[in-house]
């Protein structure tokens, strides 16, 4: 019988990490499910892939010869995917454009616009993800091009082209004590719980927890969120605190929130966004209706 891909793929994440635990949130699984696709794996290979016990886990010689195959082949896959995607998005004229979250109607009114004028043939369809996918579709071929808001995780897979640097907030309850502050240093924040996106997002998630302001200080963990919906309505119930950057205080202001700058963070950055292999010519004028509704806005 023939392993299939998602077999391959859980294989994969184990051998790599060589932890069931790490590797079952990566996977989005349970570790006993986990643990119960590995052993379907060795089954209908008949070949023991994996040892382990309650210390530790290795790899035996048939795993350690099949972990480099199994990722040329997971590799392969994605590469055939991204390009039947872009064939079929050329077919039918579709720019597939991602986003994480909005980056205010003028903006993006503006870029549809200047997009339209350069492609009057092409339809955009706008496409919105979770933060577990900080590249917006772009690393799992779901979409040709994303405004992002960096850094980002295989940030190196990417062209990027910088559209706004703003200053971060924090976004607090209205009932938070430091809402009497009308400016806030770092240092007024560190013993707060932070509202926090998925582990797995990596550098992203470093950022919005501002990592590298705290001098070492331990990061206080709140609640974790899908997207910015649900960080907003985390904040309004008293569950953390956020840093947003400052478009987000204008986009997404509701009862029962109030946002503060931060003077000692680093600023946020949001970029238009594409990937290195992409061979759609179309993403080019993307970008550039991007430059130039910002240089426009600046």
């Amino acid at each position: 019988m023939d392993a299939d891909l998602r077999l391959l793929r859980y294989f994969v994440a184990v051998a790599e990490d060589l932890n069931f635990t790490r590797a079952a949130e990566r996977l989005y699984i349970s570790q006993p499910a986990l643990s119960k696709q590995i052993r379907q794996l060795e089954r209908e290979l008949g070949i023991e892939l994996l040892r382990r016990n309650s210390r530790e886990v290795k790899l035996t010689a048939a795993g350690e010869a099949l972990l480099p195959l199994a990722q040329g082949l997971i590799q392969d896959w994605q590469f055939t995917l991204l390009k039947l995607r872009e064939v079929a998005a050329r077919e039918t004229q579709t720019l597939r454009v991602g986003f994480v979250c909005r980056i205010g109607s003028e903006l993006t009114k503006s870029i549809l616009s200047r997009f339209q004028a350069l492609q009057p043939g092409w339809k955009v369809a706008i496409r919105f993800f979770e933060f577990s996918d900080p590249t917006a579709g772009l690393l799992s071929g779901n979409t040709d091009v994303a405004l992002l808001r960096l850094p980002v995780p295989k940030q190196e897979k990417l062209f990027t082209e910088i559209l706004l640097v703003e200053p971060r907030w924090v976004a607090l309850s209205s009932e938070h004590p430091l809402t009497q502050l009308d400016v806030l240093q770092i240092a007024d924040l560190v013993n707060e719980p932070f509202i926090t996106v998925p582990a797995e997002t990596g550098i992203w998630r470093d950022h919005w927890l501002a990592k590298n302001e705290r001098n070492g200080h331990p990061i206080v963990f709140g609640t974790e969120v899908n997207n910015t919906n649900e960080a907003m309505e985390a904040v309004i119930n008293g569950q953390g605190i956020a840093l947003v950057s400052e478009t987000t205080t204008q986009v997404y202001a509701l009862s029962g929130q109030t946002f503060r700058p931060v003077q000692d963070v680093s600023p946020s950055v949001l970029a238009v966004a594409w990937r290195r292999d992409s061979s759609n010519s179309v993403v080019e004028d993307f970008v550039q209706a991007c430059l130039d509704a910002s240089q426009q806005s600046s």
